[in-house]
């Protein structure tokens, strides 16, 4: 427990989302969150054209611009002090997280390659943030030479590398440009990064280390296999990626004097080693046990659960000894889409009518097509839809699968799409939670943290298709609460991070449970969700794959013929925060 002494002791904690950083000010003592605030990424996501240069991108590209992520320090963490009225003295740790696998290219101290004037219209030199899946056709090469040479580590992944992770985003840098490859010095995990700004010590997590960068047993893919890719990818590892790694709860050093200016906080203070958001929103649920599977639900949905033995799962993001909690195998999983995809529907798929009556009655459109969704009987719609918009991330782990909705007639209202989208991403979890339990690590409580739980109609849905009691983190910021925790052991304030979430973290148990009929109904929808499922994503047809073959060319060959981009830069998402104001 905190000493009498550290009663007034303060924690900061920086959650870096898609399109946005979120800064919360918590006490120490009980986890109690005093001021928050945020900040927009002045570049967002670049996926059309490069900064500056107006050059347009290929498709699957989502890059973003560093300098983004410091000023969410020099902005939101003084604006949450000020927001909370406390005196920053008071402040002993900050600790940070972000979404992953999020890559920055590097000199050897740190400055990202974009930034360099030579390098500024070279768009391998820039941020690739996780929903760049432009390396799909690199990680489908490591998978089958993986499984060709029998690696040991590949079953720890489920059987697949994903295009998403350090790996395959460094073997795109290699080939596609060999120039900027040369000039990286550091492939570095945002995560690690931004830690680096603050205590000028570049320091690995465990967490991402794990997950992204196929570290097992101590130990990367060894030189033969990455020389066996291509032979300038061999030195990989020694050259570009290895570092130090650092434990969850561990300081990774202290606030330098430069992060204190852009700040306002003490010097010398506490900067616990970095993370992910998923994984360290389980912490601010106090749901670490075995069997608590936290859904971490916003843009997508990052599922992390703590195990007691090691197993291999089909089709998850990885199992990690020490990767959530020390002591316990870490198993994750994910949706690439799941906001993000009821935000598409809702700028695409809504006539300007809906928008007017939404409108006139003080509502978000996604408000109104929640009314309307759940006057409906489960399977009244008569829509079934795959949750692939941003591909698949768990079980299949392939992004070139794309979204399908079965069952439209000229009768098909949005708000009957809308619920076949709010239920294919509960069949997607669903899927993870089978696949769990089916190899052995079983699932007894869906925890959902973000601002998605808000819908409670989503909420319902998600209950009563995974048939499984539902609970609600307290905090509706987890993954900046999960990082002020890790700041609080960082700074010595509790022995270790299970003790600190039995006091600063929170939940309410079973706020919604399984309604029997709809279970069973959804039971039905489910088996029909799973054949589409095998059908398109197991091998029974390639024809998503093929459009996106076919798209890739119309673009390449529209653009080489310079008609330029369609439209103006917009995000393929709507802001980072879209999705939790929208259930308020």
């Amino acid at each position: 427990m905190v000493n009498a002494d550290h009663d007034e002791a303060l924690v900061v904690g920086v959650d870096y989302g898609t399109l946005s950083g979120r800064a919360v000010v918590v006490r120490v003592r009980d986890g109690a969150e005093l001021g928050s605030a945020v900040h927009e990424y002045t570049h967002g996501v670049v996926s059309e054209t490069l900064p500056g240069t107006g050059a347009p991108l290929p498709p699957e590209w989502a890059l973003q611009v560093p300098s983004d992520y410091t000023d969410v320090l020099k902005q939101a963490v003084p604006a949450a002090i000020a927001a909370a009225g406390v005196d920053p003295a008071h402040v002993i740790g900050i600790g940070t997280d972000f979404t992953a696998c999020t890559m920055v290219p590097t000199t050897a101290d740190g400055t990202p390659l974009c930034d360099l004037p030579e390098f500024a219209d070279r768009p391998h030199a820039y941020v690739k943030l996780w929903r760049h899946h432009a390396a799909q056709g690199q990680a489908d090469r490591i998978n089958a030479l993986a499984r060709e040479r029998g690696e040991s580590w590949l079953p720890r992944y489920g059987g697949f590398i994903s295009s998403e992770w350090e790996f395959a985003k460094g073997l795109e840098l290699l080939e596609d440009d060999p120039e900027v490859y040369a000039r990286t010095e550091r492939w570095v995990e945002a995560a690690d990064w931004i830690i680096w700004q603050l205590s000028g010590r570049y320091v690995r997590n465990a967490c991402t280390a794990g997950y992204k960068g196929i570290r097992q047993d101590g130990a990367y893919p060894s030189q033969g296999f990455l020389a066996a890719l291509n032979p300038a990818f061999a030195g990989f590892v020694e050259d570009k990626l290895d570092q130090p790694i650092g434990q969850l709860g561990s300081a990774a050093g202290t606030l330098t004097e430069e992060a204190a200016g852009w700040t306002g906080l003490p010097a010398g203070i506490a900067v616990a080693v970095g993370n992910v958001d998923a994984h360290v929103a389980a912490p601010a649920a106090n749901a670490i046990a075995p069997g608590q599977l936290v859904a971490i639900m916003g843009t997508s949905t990052c599922h992390v659960m703590n195990g007691t033995g090691l197993v291999e799962v089909p089709g998850m993001c990885g199992v990690v000894d020490g990767g959530i909690t020390a002591g316990l195998y870490g198993y994750e999983a994910g949706q690439s889409g799941v906001g993000d995809i009821f935000g598409w529907f809702t700028r695409t798929g809504v006539p300007a009518d809906y928008a007017e009556v939404a409108a006139a009655q003080g509502v978000s459109i996604h408000e109104y097509l929640t009314e309307l969704a759940a006057r409906q009987a489960v399977g009244e719609h008569g829509l079934i839809a795959l949750d692939w918009h941003s591909g698949n991330r768990s079980v299949l782990v392939d992004h070139e699968l794309s979204g399908l909705v079965v069952g439209q007639t000229l009768a098909t209202k949005p708000e009957d799409t809308y619920r076949a989208l709010l239920e294919a991403t509960a069949f997607g979890t669903r899927t993870i939670i089978e696949t769990f339990n089916a190899a052995g690590v079983p699932v007894t409580e869906l925890v959902v943290v973000g601002g998605l739980m808000k819908n409670a109609l989503l909420m319902q849905i998600y209950s009563d298709v995974t048939n499984l009691p539902l609970s609600l983190a307290t905090s509706t910021q987890g993954p900046a609460l999960g990082s002020a925790i890790h700041a609080a052991v960082a700074a010595g304030a509790y022995p270790d991070v299970p003790a600190a979430a039995a006091v600063m973290g929170s939940k309410s148990d079973a706020v919604y449970t399984p309604n029997p009929d709809n279970a069973a109904a959804y039971d039905v929808l489910f088996a029909e969700y799973t054949a589409l499922h095998d059908h398109f994503g197991r091998g029974g047809s390639s024809v998503m794959r093929r459009l996106k073959a076919i798209k890739r060319d119309a673009v390449s060959r529209r653009r080489a013929a310079g008609a330029g981009v369609a439209g103006p830069q917009v995000d393929a998402a709507p802001p980072a925060d879209t999705e939790q104001e929208a259930f308020q």
